[in-house]
């Protein structure tokens, strides 16, 4: 029935268009109330179907009987549908009928808007009208409300509720090792489980070592009943021993995600296929063996003998995703942990240390821990794909603690200024590898590789030569060319015979170098010119050093024994000595430079014997992570220790600090004979005051004849106590300190003059003289102006305000030298792209001394650093380990306890 406006909607359309709205949630509402019921059954029906098959009913059951019961529901579904034939939409008279029973309307204000009046009269007609108008109002405020089916109506006797607690029963018990699923009623049944009492089931699972979990035991006393599903780590090795049986036991492996069910082979099955695989095939026969041997354990069979047992059967799997597990009709469920790849950063940007090691803090986590990790270093910047370079890329790998290797955070420092990009620009990645074998990569840093400086030129450009050719072997002419511009004048550019007897038979080695191997003697060659040129035989102690703390962290990390422990420890003391004693006579030839702030940043032998000590110490304790930590922070503090000669540019910066040094001491002097001045002004002032106060006894008249003997002995003793600072006052005349007050005038000005000259000095030195220097000229002047009149009060007052503003001048001198050294410091790593070329970033590396060690006033601890056991932590171990020991030598009860206490001490 369409909708036609009659009544009040021919004259109200927005009225007709919200009550055409109300009847179609009418029928909307209608149409819920009439399906609703039907659906009982079928869901009903789907219900217990999904119930049966949570049950596990179908998999349990024949084959026969599980296709009676797929077929009894398919055919109770059916049937259950038919109703739905006969359902119609609802009509719009009934959603009419609906709206007014529902808001308890009487007089029928719905229909009444298509019914006509009996009588047709003008009054009627008006009449009419306005009642429909009224009806029509009502109407659009009705509401259908929700669908009311009456289910009890339908379901006299709540039987509804039963596929409802059987579902809900059904659904818990499916998450059970017996619980099946609805695909169970569409696959064909597993093999019956047998019944013989000699079959015997042992099942596992052995989680990857890297994980340090224990195994899982699926059977036996071990197991745990109450576990729905078993968590294991992904790649857990699942083994299944049968013993017994009659040898048809089938074990089949379901995933979850879905997928065919795969049944497993036996160990010894694969052996024999592999054995008949090596060997030569002879045609299809051997073929026709190799597949029995494959298909033997899948199919049931008897031994050839009745009375003799069959023999043990091993099935083996790499669990990788989640599934289950069904043998001789036990199920067992598997949920495995997946396991994601590691992760590793940066922590803070790499640096150089002072003699040109890089620096690499990283921080990293895995689920099991991270197993390995390296710093990958490739070149920047456009590269010839022909190139053949001599050398791979730098390897630099990242020293892990073992102790926790799931979130770690280390810091590694490398020398790696041998390697011919070292002072090239290259590209650094963090990569790091977990037990599985899976990596994560961190995001690449850029930046200039530390390189060795060298402050002798020759020597510098002997490592040029290397680096060219070393990169690319094609550029080996270069490098001769190179070579042979060194000796065009050689009684100028190499004062040395011996450096030059040597440069001229490295030339020759480049000639006659064809192969990988004599290029790379070549290269190591140069590079050892380069050394002794620069460092004389330093060079060789500081690798021998270098190479006895490489061998003994290899040592601690392989778990070598102790003997090789103390043999490679007394090879470092060696090493360290020759090093130590080499560095004390290079710093005895070496200039001296000025004494810094960082003097007191030294290191004394007996600390580093200390250190080496403690070394041995916690590697023959057991504690051998926290002597591979310790090691790794003496090498830190060598690489940081400043070998006491001028690096290139150090010269010229070391001269200028000496001319600030210079001037600084100037400024103490003025500030001395200033201060000294002055107490000679308040001394005689003092003086003149006594005199004044209680008369000139020694003044007599007739003495005028011998005034100017007088005053020219007054001006011997001035002088001298213009030099000497002291002068009996006590026997000179109130004239005479008069006269001795005019002469302390020039002295005065003189020290302007030198506070003058100062300045100018300083001006030279690229600094600004602060107000304090302008203040202070100009209260000198005015003392020397009150000391030329005789006024030692005021002269006292105007030396003291020159005290004052030369001491604020100085403090404004001094900041003005620290941020022109720290300047210079900064210009001078930049360039370099290197370490160590600056007072400040000599010592002050992160709040460390040149050492590497931190400083006492940089602030708390944060527990960041290395954590060394202290001596009651050594001992403490070492006791706990001859307990161990005692204990394994006596009687034990029995090889288990044996077995774990030769585990704790490692020795099997």
């Amino acid at each position: 029935m369409s909708f036609i406006r009659k009544g009040a909607f021919e004259l109200h359309p927005v009225l007709a268009r919200r009550v055409a709205l109300k009847r179609s949630f009418a029928r909307i509402v209608l149409f819920f109330e009439r399906i609703l019921p039907l659906l009982l059954a079928p869901l009903g029906i789907a219900a217990l179907f999904l119930s049966v098959a949570w049950f596990g009913i179908f998999r349990i059951a024949p084959d026969w009987v599980r296709w009676i019961l797929v077929g009894s529901f398919a055919f109770a579904f059916v049937y259950a549908l038919l109703p739905f034939s006969r359902l119609r939409w609802p009509a719009v008279a009934e959603a009419d009928r609906l709206l007014e029973v529902r808001n308890n309307l009487p007089h029928q204000p719905v229909g009444v808007q298509d019914d006509h009046p009996a009588f047709e009269t003008p009054f009627s007609r008006a009449l009419w009208k306005e009642h429909q108008i009224r009806m029509a109002e009502r109407i659009a405020a009705l509401d259908a409300g929700l669908p009311q089916p009456d289910i009890a109506r339908h379901d006299r006797f709540a039987l509804r509720a039963v596929p409802a607690l059987v579902f809900v029963v059904a659904l818990g018990y499916s998450f059970s090792n017996g619980g099946g699923s609805p695909a169970d009623a569409f696959r064909p049944a597993p093999p019956a489980p047998s019944i013989n009492p000699d079959l015997r089931i042992d099942a596992w699972l052995t989680p990857p070592s890297y994980t340090g979990r224990a195994p899982v035991f699926l059977t036996g006393r071990e197991v745990t009943t109450t576990v729905a599903a078993v968590s294991i780590p992904q790649n857990s090795a699942l083994t299944v021993r049968v013993t017994g049986g009659e040898g048809g036991e089938a074990v089949v492996f379901a995933p979850k995600a879905g997928g065919q069910p795969s049944t497993l082979i036996t160990e010894e099955a694969k052996k024999a296929a592999e054995a008949a695989a090596q060997q030569p095939q002879q045609g299809a026969p051997g073929q026709r063996q190799v597949q029995q041997a494959a298909q033997a354990p899948a199919q049931p069979g008897a031994p050839q003998q009745p009375n003799q047992p069959r023999p043990p059967r091993t099935y083996a799997l790499n669990v990788a995703e989640s599934g289950s597990l069904t043998v001789n009709g036990q199920t067992w469920a598997f949920d495995v942990i997946p396991d994601r790849p590691p992760e590793i950063a940066f922590e803070g940007q790499p640096k150089p240390s002072v003699n040109g090691a890089l620096e690499i803090g990283f921080t990293g986590k895995d689920d099991y821990g991270i197993r390995e990790a390296h710093a990958l270093i490739e070149p920047v910047g456009p590269t010839d794909p022909a190139a053949t370079p001599l050398y791979p890329p730098p390897d630099y790998r990242l020293d892990l603690p073992r102790q926790n290797g799931r979130d770690v955070k280390g810091l590694t420092s490398r020398s790696l200024i041998e390697h011919p990009l070292a002072g090239k620009r290259v590209k650094i990645t963090l990569i790091a590898k977990d037990g599985a074998g899976q990596t994560g990569r961190s995001p690449a840093h850029e930046m200039v590789l530390p390189s060795r400086g060298f402050s002798e030129p020759l020597a510098a450009a002997v490592a040029e030569e290397r680096q060219v050719f070393a990169l690319d072997t094609r550029r080996m002419p270069r490098a001769i060319e190179l070579n042979e511009a060194l000796a065009i004048r050689p009684d100028e550019t190499i004062p040395n015979l011996s450096h030059f007897l040597l440069i001229r038979s490295a030339l020759e080695r480049m000639k006659l170098a064809r192969n990988e191997e004599q290029l790379k003697d070549t290269a190591e060659y140069l590079w050892e010119i380069a050394l002794g040129i620069e460092d004389g035989d330093l060079s060789q102690a500081e690798r021998r050093l270098r190479d006895a703390q490489r061998n003994l962290a290899e040592a601690l990390q392989n778990k070598a024994s102790d003997q090789e422990i103390a043999k490679l420890m007394q090879e470092l003391r060696e090493a360290m000595q020759q090093f130590m004693n080499e560095l004390a006579q290079r710093m005895q030839n070496a200039p001296q430079a000025p004494n810094n702030m960082q003097s007191q940043n030294v290191i004394r032998q007996r600390d580093l014997q200390n250190m080496m000590d403690q070394i041995e110490n916690l590697a023959r304790s057991g504690n051998r992570d926290a002597a591979q930590q310790m090691l790794n922070e003496l090498q830190r503090m060598m690489n940081n220790l400043q070998a006491g000669r001028p690096q290139r540019g150090q010269q010229g910066q070391q001269q200028q600090n000496s001319q600030m040094r210079q001037q600084i001491d100037k400024l103490g002097e003025i500030m001395q004979e200033q201060q000294r001045l002055m107490d000679q002004t308040f001394k005689l002032d003092q003086a003149l005051r006594d005199r004044m106060q209680r008369g000139d006894p020694s003044r007599r008249p007739g003495d005028q004849n011998q005034q100017g003997q007088q005053q020219q002995g007054q001006q011997q003793q001035q002088s001298q106590q213009g030099q000497q600072g002291q002068q009996d006052t006590d026997q000179m005349t109130a004239e005479q300190l008069r006269e001795a007050l005019k002469n302390l005038r020039a002295q005065q000005e003189g020290l302007g003059k030198k506070l003058e000259e100062l300045q100018q000095a300083l001006k030279g030195l690229g600094m600004q003289p602060g107000e304090g220097f302008g203040k202070a000229q100009s209260e000198m002047g005015n003392a020397g102006k009150a000391l030329g009149e005789g006024q030692g009060e005021q002269a006292v007052q105007g030396q003291g305000n020159a005290l004052s503003a030369l001491r604020q001048g100085a403090q404004n001198m001094m900041q003005q030298m620290m941020q022109a050294m720290q300047q210079q410091g900064q210009g001078q790593g930049q360039d370099r792209g290197g370490p160590g070329e600056n007072m400040t970033s000599q010592g002050g590396q992160n709040g460390r001394d040149p050492l590497g060690r931190p400083r006492a006033t940089s602030g708390p601890d944060f527990g960041d650093q290395v954590k060394v056991p202290d001596e009651i932590d050594v001992q403490r171990a070492r006791e706990i380990l001859d307990a161990i020991r005692e204990r394994l030598g006596n009687s034990l009860s029995g090889d288990i306890e044996r077995h774990y206490l030769e585990r704790l001490l490692d020795i099997r």
